[in-house]
């Protein structure tokens, strides 16, 4: 079992590499509105009294939604 840690020579085409969470969630919030992301991503943490606190608090603990977000940043910087 290889147990090497992630570092820049290993993932050398990760755009999300050395990116943070909450810089994601500050620069889609820059690029959109809460009622805009809630509308992207169908997530209650975008709906009901959205913040990057509480926010950043449910994407870490719920993969699949912090999926969602990471996608939605991949396809903004894109544009």
């Amino acid at each position: 079992m290889n147990n090497l840690k992630k570092t820049p020579e290993n993932q050398p085409n990760n755009p999300l590499h050395g990116v943070k969470l909450v810089t994601i969630l500050e620069e889609l919030t820059k690029l959109y509105s809460w009622e805009e992301l809630a509308y992207q991503i169908n997530i209650n943490c975008f709906k009901s009294n959205p913040s990057v606190k509480s926010s950043l608090k449910f994407l870490r603990r719920t993969p699949w939604a912090r999926e969602k977000v990471e996608q939605l940043y991949l396809y903004s910087i894109k544009k």
